[in-house]
């Protein structure tokens, strides 16, 4: 009978700890992608499919939206690699994109950072690599 309780225990306590920590969601997210004078589709998507994972570690949020937009994007390169980072990274512009989202944020706050129950529009995602045959990597993100 102490094993069946005891098994009991640990299943119940496997459980509770399992719903503690709940990955950010990316299902259903909103994809819009305008047309690019500067990457291939393959190379956004790879990006896109990249800040999807890296938004796991968002606990307690749900990406709505995420999308790319060239002049948007530049705009936020510029920035980057003249007082972000990208000036101290050695990062070229033609290997740095940016993507815009949409989340919201559940009652938790996230991991405390975040406002709970709450919306973040326009966050951006920056996203780097190495050359054009390297995958992207996400190097910074927020307002």
């Amino acid at each position: 009978m102490k094993n069946v309780i005891f098994s009991i225990c640990i299943v119940l306590m496997v459980f509770s700890l399992a719903g503690c920590k709940q990955a950010g969601k990316t299902n259903n997210v909103s994809i819009s992608v305008e047309k690019s004078t500067k990457f291939s589709e393959e190379e956004i998507n790879n990006a896109i499919n990249c800040v999807k994972e890296k938004f796991k570690d968002f606990e307690g949020c749900k990406l709505t939206k995420l999308w790319y937009d060239d002049d948007t994007s530049n705009s936020f390169i510029d920035g980057y690699l003249k007082n972000g980072r990208g000036s101290v990274n050695g990062a070229k512009a033609e290997n740095v994109i940016v993507l815009l989202s949409n989340f919201d944020v559940d009652s938790s706050g996230g991991d405390g950072s975040l406002n709970p129950n709450s919306t973040y529009t326009g966050w951006n995602w920056i996203l780097i690599r190495k050359s054009t045959s390297d995958n992207w990597k996400v190097d910074d993100w927020g307002y």
